[in-house]
């Protein structure tokens, strides 16, 4: 990419290109079309990133490209157009309006007529609400087993392959949530998608990909995650064979960093550590037609143009897409007893109207050590005004080990109980001592968590991946309780109870006996 162009050339020693050429457009597309994909992934690694959470950011492909002054002035520099992108209303509060300026070789609304698109994807869902067909709610505990992803002749890129699981509220009123799948084959090339319905973020789980915006390019390998907001054009490309992930969409409100509380100013997910693409433009896309699909109230529609819509020169604002290294999270735990709820492992949240409330929390449950004296170290028996959506992007998950899988998925509605299978319970329960333990070195597992009622599509429960066992991982939980027992106990502890009552009373009224030399009471 284009970015900072001479510093590149000086730290990474690219190879020689023209001084307004794009490095991504002329070397590593050319090489991903001949298949190439580990020298077209080496060189990805070159990309430079704004750091920072909500920063307002300037960033330039051409120097001199922004506006000495103002946003929109008669004549921007090199002929350029400005188009300002609004992620909030005008009047939102200054703390939380949000928008960028674009400046453009040619503007967006340059293109042909939306028409609904030419291929089939009714599994994509943006209404929960009332008239809303084939859509089920259930107090069941539900796990999926990883979804196969698309193999042969066929192409399915990451529009083509994505599919609802479950959601609540609706995107035309722009409330709610949805969470997606996406399973797909091939890379996206000449097509570009942006989502009126609200903000994506996506959990790669396998497969790296380059992410094309107008803002810029990042490359996005599983255990990172990213987020693009409402309205934002971008494509997916593969940098591997294929590419499997979540998806967690927004209807309302944005992703903000949760507040830390008594935890004080740092920990959890560091500001610092999210990442922003810069300014770039796709050179050889500058006479090549594009397809753009838009998706509205959870259709999808379809407008060509002769122009790539990556033709961004310069941009500026807080409205813009970043990525997230789940690596960098930094966890709190408990350091002297019981298992502390799972809030405090929350990345980014949606916060709903009431406050401490969210329409939809992203939680990640990384490598840690569990230390807790006297403790059941697992998740906890547990049920829960909130829903729960989980996913595994590697390794084990410590409640469940063996039937969750990476890829795979499960689902506890409200107040719907669940937590560690019979063996993790046996096991945890057992355990000699309280000898400090590490949680995986290897592991990521994640929840979309919210206080919504989600609502199950077809897709999800006709699945052929659905794990319909999934209930037997607790049938094999068993009454440790036995009242003969515990009567026989609560007898004994009686009666020595009432032994020491009678001595004392004893003492009390005759006075201790004195001891001879051997320490023997003095008959």
């Amino acid at each position: 990419c284009f970015p900072a162009q001479q510093q590149h050339e000086k730290k990474k020693k690219l190879p020689k290109r023209s001084e307004n050429m794009s490095f991504f457009a002329t070397t590593t597309r050319e090489e991903q079309a001949k298949g190439d994909m580990a020298t077209a992934a080496k060189s990805y690694e070159t990309l430079e990133y704004a750091s920072g959470f909500g920063n307002h950011i300037s960033s330039e492909a051409v120097k001199g490209s922004l506006p000495s002054k103002g946003n929109n002035p008669k004549k921007c520099p090199y002929g350029l157009y400005a188009e300002q992108v609004s992620g909030t209303a005008f009047t939102a509060p200054r703390a939380k309006n949000q928008r960028s300026w674009l400046y453009r070789m040619r503007p967006s609304v340059t293109h042909e007529p939306f028409h609904p698109v030419t291929f089939t994807n009714n599994k994509i869902i943006g209404n929960f609400g009332e008239g809303s067909n084939n859509l089920v709610t259930t107090p069941n505990q539900i796990r999926w087993l990883p979804f196969d992803v698309p193999k042969g002749d066929s192409k399915v890129d990451f529009i083509r392959g994505m599919f609802t699981m479950c959601g609540s509220g609706c995107s035309g009123s722009k409330s709610g949530f949805a969470i997606h799948i996406y399973l797909a084959n091939s890379s996206m090339d000449n097509t570009s998608f942006a989502n009126a319905d609200g903000d994506f973020l996506v959990v790669p789980q396998e497969g790296s990909l380059l992410v094309r915006t107008e803002f810029g390019c990042m490359k996005v390998k599983p255990g990172e995650i990213f987020v693009v907001q409402r309205g934002i054009r971008f494509s997916v490309d593969l940098l591997d064979d294929v590419a499997r992930g979540y998806i967690l969409e927004i209807f309302e409100g944005r992703f903000t960093l949760p507040d830390l509380g008594p935890i004080g100013a740092n920990g959890l997910a560091n500001p610092q550590d999210f990442k922003s693409p810069v300014a770039w433009f796709e050179r050889e896309g500058m006479q090549q037609s594009y397809e753009v699909i838009h998706k509205m109230d959870g259709s999808l529609f379809s407008a060509q143009q002769s122009f790539s819509p990556y033709n961004v020169v310069a941009w500026h604002g807080n409205y813009a897409p970043y990525k997230y290294d789940l690596d960098n999270f930094c966890p709190m735990n408990a350091v002297g007893y019981d298992h502390p709820d799972p809030s405090i492992f929350t990345v980014l949240t949606c916060q709903s109207q009431e406050p401490g409330v969210a329409v939809a929390d992203f939680v990640v449950f990384p490598p840690r050590w569990s230390v807790a004296e006297n403790t059941f170290r697992p998740p906890y028996y547990h049920r829960n005004c909130m829903s729960e959506f989980m996913g595994l992007i590697r390794g084990e998950y410590e409640a469940k080990k063996g039937g969750f899988l990476p890829g795979g998925s499960s689902l506890h509605l409200c107040m719907s109980p669940h937590g560690p299978d019979t063996t993790t319970f046996e096991n945890a329960s057992n355990v000699p001592g309280d000898e400090p333990h590490h949680i995986g070195r290897d592991t990521m597992a994640f929840m979309f968590e919210t206080h919504l009622f989600p609502k199950l599509t077809a897709a999800a429960m006709a699945a052929p991946t659905i794990d319909r066992d999934y209930y037997k991982c607790w049938l094999g939980l068993k009454q440790h309780f036995d009242l003969n027992e515990v009567e026989k106990t609560i007898l004994k502890l009686s009666d020595q109870q009432n032994q020491n009552h009678q001595r004392s009373s004893f003492q009390q009224a005759h006075g201790s006996p004195r001891m001879n030399g051997a320490g023997s009471p003095i008959k």
